[in-house]
């Protein structure tokens, strides 16, 4: 049974892999904002829209003392080779062994063509004491996340 994440918990703690095979974890990022997306498979349409656009928008995120993370169940080496060819901005950390995505309730057990076990699609705002201020996870993967809101969520925790 995946767990539910809501505003006002403190954001479940991970240590995943980055693209340059270092361990990242939430502990990393304290003192600053950070927003996780979970998103399914890198080399996908509606995946590659979604990092794009956070490409796109990093230097207003950057202001605003927040950091982006993605985090899929692809390799680190799958993940390496994404972000060089999108030239993503920001991390990508692989959730290889699905903890992280369990731990946040983003989580298919069974995804599209019968795989199993792939990161649901999500957004989570972290604020510097590690609070959830913003959780929220599509159903459809097909979706984009609310970024009005993710934005909206940052800046309300930039005075």
């Amino acid at each position: 049974m995946a767990m539910k994440i809501n505003k006002g918990d403190k954001a479940p703690a991970f240590k995943l892999v980055s693209t340059d095979r270092k361990e990242v974890s939430l502990d990393d990022y304290r003192g600053k904002h950070v927003v996780l997306l979970f998103f399914p498979m890198a080399f996908t349409s509606v995946c590659t829209t979604e990092l794009c656009a956070m490409r796109d928008n990093l230097a207003e995120y950057n202001r605003l003392n927040t950091e982006v993370v993605g985090i899929s169940v692809d390799s680190p080496f799958t993940l390496h080779k994404y972000k060089q060819d999108q030239q993503l901005n920001f991390p990508l950390l692989s959730d290889f062994n699905k903890e992280a995505s369990q731990a946040y309730g983003a989580f298919y057990d069974t995804f599209m063509l019968g795989l199993k076990g792939v990161s649901k699609r999500a957004a989570f705002v972290v604020d510097q004491h590690g609070t959830v201020q913003y959780a929220e996870v599509l159903e459809s993967a097909g979706d984009l996340p609310n970024f009005d809101a993710v934005k909206q969520t940052v800046s309300a925790l930039n005075p």
